[in-house]
C-alpha cells in the first residue's frame, strides 16, 4: 500500500506550494482516502486498546497472571504431546523433501485428496475435550478462599470470576437483533414477501459495496448478508483485495510446502480426513483445505498476532543447541500446532471463495482476528473461557430448573456445548445457518454470540432435555443441529421469551 501511495504523491498535479491540500484533494479523487480508513479501521478492530503507559508488554498478551500461567502450562502439555509423537514414530519436526517428492507433490497439487497417506499413527495433539478438562481446573488463587457470593453461586464447571454480559447487556450489544429490525435468516423466508426486507436490504448492500467502506459493510452485515454478496462483504470487512504481491506470497508459501515436509502435515492430512472429508458439506473441498492449511503453517506473518493473543508460539532448537536463544525458530513457522478439528475454521469459507490464495488470505485474517481465541487460554470477552462461563452463566439465570435437572444427572451443559463454540458451530449447523451466524461475529466483532446461540439451543430442547436421565440421552437429544434456524432462536432467546 506504501509502495502504491508514493507512486500516486508522484503526480504532476500535486504542487509543493499547495502539498496538504493537494494530497487531501487528490486521496478523495483517487479512492485512497477510503483505503487509508479501512485500513485504520482494520487496525482498530484487531489490536486491543492502550494500556497504562507502565503496563508491562505481557499485559497487552494478558493481564491476568494465573490465566498467562495456566496457558504457559497448556502450551508444555501440546509440546510434550508433540515432542513424543516425534519420538514414538523416528519422524523429524521437518526435513527437505527429495526433488522427485518434490515434483511429485506439485504435480497433484490440486488432487491431494486423491492421496492415501498411511496416517494410522498419528494421533491428534489434542482434542477439545482435553482442552475442556484444563478450564474446568482453572482457578484464580486469589479467590481460592474467598466468599464471593456471585462465585460461590456459579454451579458450572467454569471456577474463575470473569464479568460476562447478563440477558440486558446483551439486548443492548445486539440491539440489531432486535424483534422490530429486519433479518436475513427470517425475513427473507418465503412465506415473507421480498418487498418487505428482503430486495431493499439488498440494495443498501450494493452501494455499501460501491462506497467501499468497510464500517459500513461491519454495521450493514448485523442484519445479515445477501447470498450473493457475502464473499464481498466479508472481504471488506476483513480489509482484503487481492494484489498481485498477495498472490505472489502465497505462491512463495506453496513453493515452501513443496521444498519443505513437516511433522504438522501429516496432522492437517489426519484432521481433515476425520472431519471434513466425513462431512456432507465439505468433502468436495478436500482439496482446498489441505492448500490453505499446509500453506497457513509456513506463514510467519501469522506470528505477528502473538502480541495481542496469550499464547507464545513454540520454538525448536537445532539438535545439540538445545536452550540457546541463537539457535531456536519457531515450529511450525505460523507458530500455532493444529488440533483436532483445526480444519473445520476453513471448510465453511470454501463455500465463498474459489480462488486459492483470496481463500487463504480471508482465513488468516479471520484467524488472526477470532479463531485463534477459541483455543487460548485468557480473560478477553470473546475468549474461550468468558464464552464457557457465559454460557453457562445464561443457562442458570434463566434457565434454571433445566440447568439444575442436567447437573444432577451428571450432564453439565458445558460438555456438550463446548465443542459447539471451539469450532464456532462449523460442522455442526447447516452452512447457510452457520454463514448467518458467521455473517454476525463479524458484524459485531465478537464471539460471545456463540455462547449465546448455544444456550438457545438448550432452550430450545429444553422440553425433551427435561426428560432424560443421563449424559448420553441429554447428548442424544443435542446429537443433530442440522436443522436448525440460527436467527429466529437467537431473536427469540435474546428479545421475546426472557425477562
Amino acid at each position: 500500500m506504501e509502495k502504491r501511495m508514493n507512486a500516486s504523491l508522484q503526480r504532476p498535479e500535486i504542487k509543493l506550494q499547495s502539498l496538504k491540500e493537494d494530497i487531501k484533494e487528490f486521496f478523495k479523487i483517487s479512492g485512497w482516502e477510503k483505503k487509508l480508513q479501512n485500513a485504520v479501521y482494520s487496525e482498530l478492530s484487531v489490536f486491543p486498546l492502550p494500556s497504562h503507559p507502565a503496563a508491562p508488554p505481557e499485559h497487552l498478551k494478558e493481564p491476568l497472571v494465573y490465566m498467562r500461567k495456566a496457558q504457559g502450562s497448556w502450551e508444555k502439555r501440546i509440546l510434550k504431546s508433540l515432542n513424543s509423537m516425534c519420538t514414538e514414530l523416528s519422524i523429524p519436526l521437518a526435513r527437505k523433501r527429495p526433488v522427485g517428492e518434490q515434483k511429485e507433490l506439485l504435480n497433484k497439487w490440486n488432487e491431494m485428496g486423491t492421496d492415501e497417506p498411511d496416517l494410522s499413527l498419528f494421533r491428534p495433539v489434542y482434542a477439545p475435550k482435553d482442552f475442556l478438562e484444563v478450564l474446568i481446573n482453572l482457578r484464580n488463587p486469589n479467590y481460592e478462599n474467598g466468599d464471593s457470593l456471585s462465585f460461590r453461586t456459579h454451579l458450572g464447571l467454569i471456577q474463575v470470576p470473569l464479568k460476562v454480559k447478563d440477558i440486558p447487556e446483551l439486548k443492548e450489544f445486539f440491539v440489531e437483533l432486535g424483534l422490530t429490525t429486519g433479518q436475513l435468516g427470517i425475513d427473507d423466508s418465503t412465506q415473507v414477501p421480498p418487498e418487505l426486507f428482503e430486495n431493499e436490504h439488498v440494495r443498501i448492500g450494493q452501494k455499501v459495496l460501491a462506497e467501499q467502506d468497510s464500517a459500513a459493510a461491519q454495521q450493514y452485515i448485523r442484519q445479515g448478508s445477501p447470498t450473493a454478496l457475502r464473499a464481498e462483504l466479508w472481504a471488506l470487512i476483513l480489509n482484503i483485495s487481492s494484489q498481485p504481491e498477495d498472490i505472489l506470497y502465497y505462491e512463495q508459501l506453496k513453493t515452501n510446502v513443496i521444498q519443505h515436509d513437516l511433522l504438522v502435515d501429516s496432522l492437517i492430512y489426519k484432521d481433515v480426513k476425520l472431519t471434513a472429508s466425513n462431512d456432507d458439506y465439505y468433502f468436495v473441498f478436500e482439496d482446498y483445505l489441505y492448500q490453505v492449511l499446509l500453506c497457513f503453517s509456513r506463514d510467519t506473518s501469522v506470528l505477528g498476532h502473538f502480541a495481542y493473543n496469550s499464547a507464545s508460539p513454540p520454538k525448536s532448537y537445532i539438535r545439540g543447541k538445545l536452550g540457546l536463544e541463537e539457535y531456536a525458530v519457531f515450529y511450525p513457522p505460523n507458530g500455532v500446532i493444529p488440533f483436532h478439528g483445526f480444519s473445520m475454521y476453513v471448510a465453511p469459507l470454501c463455500f465463498l471463495y474459489h480462488e486459492p490464495s483470496k481463500l487463504y488470505q480471508i482465513f488468516r485474517e479471520m484467524y488472526v482476528r477470532f479463531f485463534f481465541r477459541l483455543h487460548s487460554i485468557s480473560s478477553h470477552p470473546s475468549g474461550i473461557v468468558s464464552l464457557c462461563l457465559l454460557f453457562e452463566t445464561l443457562l442458570q439465570t434463566y434457565l434454571p430448573q433445566l440447568f439444575y435437572h442436567l447437573r444432577e444427572i451428571g450432564a453439565q451443559p458445558l460438555r456438550i456445548s463446548f465443542k459447539w463454540m471451539v469450532r464456532a458451530f462449523s460442522g455442526y449447523l447447516a452452512t447457510d445457518q452457520l454463514l448467518l451466524l458467521w455473517d454476525r461475529i463479524l458484524g459485531y466483532n465478537s464471539l460471545e454470540i456463540l455462547a449465546v446461540l448455544a444456550a438457545a439451543v438448550f432452550a430450545f430442547r429444553a422440553v425433551n432435555l427435561m426428560e432424560v436421565t443421563s449424559l448420553a440421552a441429554a447428548e442424544a437429544v443435542l446429537a443433530d443441529l442440522s436443522t436448525l434456524k440460527v436467527m429466529p432462536l437467537l431473536q427469540i432467546f435474546l428479545f421475546a421469551t426472557v425477562t
